[in-house]
């Protein structure tokens, strides 16, 4: 097979592609059959050409650490022998706890190999990591050491106290030389630095190399509606995603990406990993805080031009803030920038692009789907308003989900709830473990091979999904839909607002108003950024009068998920139990902050409030709360 082989690249530019790109069956595409053999593939066709390299940190763009495909094929061997040798086999998991440093991807590329990789966001709590790397079934744990994050460390010491697991193994920062400080060793665990343990190792490829059927990973999900869950993804949904992203025509294999995003996020896996392992590309990953620490925004146009990045891929807080960042340096070589995670508001792409001459491509997807779902085009095949075309081989529709449970087709363009279908869609939950392995379970998000993705969409004739905001986070005032993306998108137009996030306020007539929590530039001036600015600002933009937000709050950061997704679950709760506050406060009855417990449990809100002291005092809680449609209860005493 040579790279040019026309069976495994096909023209994919424009939208029209799509077509003859799956008039030819998938299986004779001849994809690799596992992640390990995509690297294999790299390291047998291009020994010698860079395939990653790491920067210390922003600083010390200059003094990044570079390893050719054949080079991380012989780390990615040893590694995977130090984990069988520790009882990894196919079904057994190894826990990832770090942020991106140079042996990062080995690590995690290994754990595919011999067993199952279970990445998991190292600045959980503690109980958190446990609960999720118990469900896994870990018995090996791979951690940031003391020198990379003395915080990770001290977390991953106690998971592994809890965990028992075989073995616990530092990763030292990018660069670090002499030797690493003394590690301490949980009762019953070996500890020791990782590429100490993979120097006594053999560059020996597996004898039995993965199937395409096996898992390759457990992800926990973004959580923006709930508690993360273990999404377990096969070698062969992780391939088939990473080959239709690595498809597209724009980029060569001379081509040159940027990479942010931490590891434990798909969109880091397939789209700055696998896909470019594909292609023969080369990678350029940012320091262990990627995106979040602040001195890259100054440096960052001076990494593209000195390594000529064609691509990069982020969020959209990101290039809210790259729109804002000097362009100091010639970056001509980036021809796009890839956006997902969340929708993009059309203030950002706007507000980007004239900046930096460089458009963005958008693109959209969810863990149950592996990753990618979608993908834009930009130029003239720009869609305005849609998220981008259904990748190939996946096909995606829209439902009306009933009271009964029920999932009803829709005509072709309708809105509704979005279904994917295809190779990506994942092989279900993780709930539970025994000794042959996880336990799976889709829990009603599949039916028929269709994968509800809790999206609001429509899907027009050419396979484009326009995103109508997530089922859970619509406003609905007085039986009347807001989407919050739109209010959204007005706020984002002003020029010191940052960030944007509009959830519904309950209220006794219309069961919801739109309020809006907003993050300010620095040096943004209080006359224009107070609260009836901000709303006149936004009534400018509106077409509804409905969606005009009642109020506008200020906060230092909006809340993410465990993966840095954005997330309104913290607001829908805070803007809950503010108006119960109020509410009480109205009635001159007690009101302590800290005995007001609000939940969300699907779609059902729920406060919890102490006990009154009479049964006159819950007479009138109950006619102060009552003309609310959320459910509130009585703490037991």
């Amino acid at each position: 097979m040579t790279p040019s082989n026309t069976a495994l690249w096909p023209d994919y530019s424009t939208p029209h592609s799509l077509t003859a790109i799956e008039e030819v069956p998938l299986d004779a595409r001849k994809l690799p059959a596992s992640t390990y053999a995509v690297l294999d593939r790299a390291a047998d066709l291009w020994p010698d050409r860079p395939a990653v390299t790491f920067l210390p940190r922003a600083e010390d763009w200059q003094a990044g650490r570079t390893r050719t495909f054949a080079e991380l094929r012989g780390e990615v061997n040893r590694i995977a022998g130090v984990f069988r040798s520790q009882g990894i086999g196919r079904g057994q998991a190894v826990g990832l706890l770090s942020p991106n440093t140079a042996l990062l991807p080995s690590a995690l590329l290994a754990a595919q190999s011999a067993g199952i990789a279970a990445p998991v966001n190292p600045h959980l709590p503690a109980a958190q990591i446990t609960r999720l790397l118990r469900l896994a079934g870990a018995r090996v744990l791979v951690a940031a050491g003391p020198e990379l994050d003395p915080e990770v460390w001290r977390t991953a010491l106690a998971v592994a106290a809890e965990l028992r697991p075989a073995a616990l193994y530092a990763l030292r920062p990018t660069g670090a030389e002499g030797d690493g400080p003394q590690l301490g060793a949980p009762n019953g665990t070996a500890v020791g630095y990782l590429h100490t343990a993979m120097a006594a190792e053999p560059d020996q490829r597996p004898s039995q190399p993965p199937a395409a059927s096996d898992l390759a990973a457990v992800f926990h999900t973004g959580g923006t509606t709930g508690a993360p869950k273990l999404a377990a993804h096969t070698q062969d949904n992780e391939v088939v995603d990473a080959w239709s992203v690595a498809a597209n025509s724009l980029l060569d294999e001379q081509s040159v990406l940027f990479a942010g995003l931490p590891l434990f996020h798909v969109n880091a896996l397939v789209v700055t990993l696998l896909a470019p392992m594909l292609r023969g590309q080369h990678v350029v990953w940012a320091g262990p805080l990627g995106y979040r620490e602040p001195a890259l925004h100054g440096h960052i146009w001076t990494i593209v031009e000195h390594y000529r990045i064609s691509a990069m891929s982020a969020v959209p807080t990101v290039y809210s803030v790259l729109a804002q960042s000097p362009v100091n340096a010639d970056i001509s070589s980036l021809r796009f920038a890839v956006v997902g995670a969340s929708a993009l508001p059309d203030a950002v792409r706007t507000a980007f692009t004239r900046h930096t001459g460089v458009e963005i491509c958008e693109g959209y997807g969810l863990t149950e789907a592996t990753c990618a779902t979608a993908r834009s085009f930009t130029g003239d095949d720009h869609r305005p308003g849609s998220v981008g075309q259904r990748l190939p081989y996946q096909q995606v529709k829209t439902a009306l989900v009933d009271p009964q449970g029920n999932w009803l087709d829709l005509p072709p363009g309708s809105p509704g709830v979005l279904l994917v279908k295809g190779p990506t869609v994942f092989a279900g939950y993780v709930t539970g473990h025994d000794p042959d392995g996880v336990r799976l379970d889709s829990l009603e998000t599949v039916r028929d091979g269709w994968l509800n993705t809790g999206d609001l969409a429509r899907v027009d004739k050419d396979g484009f999904i326009h995103l109508l905001g997530r089922a859970k986070d619509l406003i609905i005032r007085g039986g009347h839909n807001i989407d919050p993306g739109a209010i959204e998108d007005a706020l984002l137009h002003h020029p010191h607002v940052t960030g944007a996030s509009a959830v519904g306020r309950p209220d006794p007539h219309a069961g919801e108003v739109p309020v809006v929590y907003v993050t300010l530039a620095p040096d943004a001036p209080k006359a224009l950024t107070g609260p009836d600015a901000l709303i006149a600002h936004a009534r400018a933009f509106l077409h509804e009068s409905a969606a005009v937000p009642k109020d506008v709050i200020v906060l230092d950061a909006l809340p993410v998920t465990a993966v840095g997704k954005p997330t309104k679950v913290p607001l829908r709760m805070r803007t809950l139990k503010r108006t119960v506050l109020d509410e009480l406060a109205a009635a001159d009855l007690p009101s302590d902050p800290n005995g007001v417990g609000c939940h969300l449990d699907g779609a059902r809100l729920t406060v919890t409030l102490p006990r009154p002291a009479s049964s006159a005092d819950a007479d009138r809680i109950t006619a102060a709360l009552g003309r609310y449609t959320f459910d509130w209860t009585f703490t037991q005493v």
